[in-house]
């Protein structure tokens, strides 16, 4: 197999249920293929809300110049969503090279499509050197695959009725299982604020460190534009409000740096409150672009908005520009790397049409530039915006290092 698109439909193919709960095939390949992590591991599960708990942990580790690996599922257009390496998705070269690793230890067992690719992604972030990983549970917990890995903190975003075939009827059945993916003596967040007893009694059983949201940890919006946190040590004021708005992402915000702060002591993190307001977002199609513009409207600020801007060129600048136009004051519009990079000038013209002024618009070589200037230029009740690309977003965390929810 030479593709990644072989290796994907033969892997399909080779096992003869679409999903096999179960830990027995995984635990034997991760010993056959020494599969171990040496830095904090962080593993999300949940009915809703685990994608954007990985997101805050990752854009904040990211943010400090920790080199992270990110495990997400099920991809929504390509397989390589599932794989992250510092904000980049793994490339279909790299996947085909540790899928041929998983072949070459499995021998006569079959494997999920979830277990063949769960493991292939877990080899490569080992032999990536990273500084932290964080894996998504793809359904339930207890028999997940990816609760084969021990974590060194382990996150449940929120319990709702889902997946009834394999998990149970009831949000204490749920719960229950939801919760094996706690382990003893090790920190045990909980992002739900009213979860069964089920988990909690779990919790005791087998002396995890439960805490839970609005009793040990908690959220608070306290204005349009920001809200404060609370933990057992950390306290946190004036924090921007995610760029994914809605009351249950500061709960989900809250549940990432909870567990952030049960493992200080093992990946340090700065408690820097970002002023002006900054909001990173990877949207790069229209969509994305409308509902940012929603977003932006729903909550204005007291000062300018700063644009930090970037498009890969194969993508629709025109449609974003025209929905993006009059969201912002200032526009530092940047060149992105590469053969599909964008050129700051063709946003420039792209703006223009839109009836964006020139001298609202700066040109730069890089993301890097443009968020600097941005920086620079904005003050405290200001608001900068980056957005445009997952490289865009990429390089803007190079450049913050402050947390960036």
């Amino acid at each position: 197999m030479q593709t990644l698109e072989q290796w994907l439909s033969f892997i399909e193919h080779l096992h003869s249920k679409t999903i096999d709960m179960g830990l027995e095939r995984m635990n034997k390949m991760i010993k056959k293929m020494d599969i171990k992590f040496d830095v904090p591991v962080f593993t999300v599960g949940g009915t809703n809300g685990k994608g954007s708990i990985c997101s805050y942990l990752e854009h904040i580790l990211q943010a400090q110049g920790y080199k992270v690996g990110v495990h997400t599922s099920p991809h929504l257009i390509r397989f390589n969503e599932r794989a992250k390496v510092n904000g980049q998705y793994v490339a279909d070269e790299e996947f085909c090279k540790y899928f041929e690793e998983v072949e070459k230890a499995r021998g006569e067992l079959t494997l999920s499509y979830f277990e063949y690719t769960l493991l292939a992604i877990l080899k490569l972030f080992q032999e990536k050197h990273l500084d932290a990983v964080i894996l998504e549970i793809g359904l339930g917990g207890r028999l997940d695959a990816v609760n084969t890995v021990d974590p060194t903190v382990s996150i449940i975003a929120s319990i709702g009725i889902d997946h009834t075939a394999y998990l149970g009827n009831t949000r204490e059945e749920i719960a229950w299982d939801k919760a094996h993916i706690y382990r003893h003596n090790k920190p045990a967040i909980c992002g739900d604020k009213n979860p069964p007893e089920t988990l909690i009694s779990y919790a005791k059983e087998i002396g995890a460190l439960l805490e839970i949201n609005g009793k040990d940890f908690e959220g608070i919006k306290t204005g349009d534009n920001s809200w404060n946190y609370a933990g057992p040590k950390w306290k946190l004021n004036d924090l921007p409000l995610p760029s994914m708005k809605g009351v249950y992402q500061i709960n989900n915000a809250s549940a990432a740096l909870a567990a952030l702060e049960a493992v200080e002591d093992q990946i340090e993190v700065d408690k820097i409150q970002s002023k002006p307001e900054i909001i990173v977002d990877v949207g790069h199609n229209p969509h994305a672009a409308v509902q940012l513009a929603e977003t932006l409207k729903a909550n204005p600020i007291g000062g300018k908005t700063y644009a930090v801007f970037g498009m890969l060129s194969d993508k629709d600048r025109e449609k974003v520009c025209s929905i993006m136009g009059s969201c912002a004051d200032c526009w530092m519009v940047c060149d992105l790397p590469g053969e599909r990079g964008g050129k700051a000038e063709d946003l420039q013209k792209c703006l223009i049409k839109e009836g964006v002024a020139d001298d609202q618009i700066k040109i730069f070589a890089n993301v890097e530039y443009g968020l600097q200037n941005a920086l620079k230029t904005a003050r405290s009740t200001d608001r900068i915006l980056v957005f445009g690309s997952f490289v865009t977003v990429s390089a803007a965390l190079t450049v913050l290092k402050v947390p960036v929810l």
